[in-house]
């Protein structure tokens, strides 16, 4: 097994953040209702008129993220072979993570301090889960991933994120 003492608090921060979308994402699609409309009223909306295909999507989006979370600390610590393979794609979802939080967390706060204007309004409770809690998790759990996969880089390979 390998060890990995550089980036070991970054892959962990990522992995907190990455388990906490994943964990609510589960809850939701076993029914449970808290915090739904801080996505938006279209998630409550589905979830009362399609619970089953609510439910179906959900969990795959859960065991997806709880994968996200995992991989990178089980490929640092030699749990997971094709490191290579899993740390190139560990970076997209890194870069991606990352854009998707902060493009997120500024529009939603725009449109919340009228910075961009909504003509046709908006949901207030869904602009400020996206903007105090969900977006800025993704951008945590983004910042941290690719801080960890920069500190985390073995020279002999010489490894670059994409692009």
């Amino acid at each position: 097994m390998r060890t990995w003492p550089r980036g070991r608090a970054a892959f962990a921060i990522a992995a907190a953040a990455g388990l906490v979308h994943a964990g609510f994402s589960a809850y939701w699609a076993l029914g449970g209702r808290w915090l739904l409309d801080t996505v938006g009223q279209w998630a409550v909306r589905l979830a009362v008129e399609a619970p089953v295909g609510a439910g179906l999507v959900l969990g795959l989006v859960a065991i997806l993220k709880a994968a996200g979370a995992a991989v990178p600390i089980m490929v640092e610590q030699g749990r997971l072979g094709g490191r290579r393979f899993w740390r190139v794609l560990e970076w997209v979802g890194a870069v991606g993570l990352l854009l998707y939080g902060l493009v997120n967390v500024v529009v939603a706060w725009g449109v919340l301090t009228g910075v961009i204007a909504t003509p046709g309004g908006f949901d207030r409770l869904a602009q400020l889960g996206h903007a105090a809690l969900w977006d800025p998790l993704f951008l945590i759990w983004g910042v941290s991933l690719v801080i960890g996969l920069s500190l985390s880089r073995s020279p002999s390979r010489k490894e670059a994120p994409p692009g």
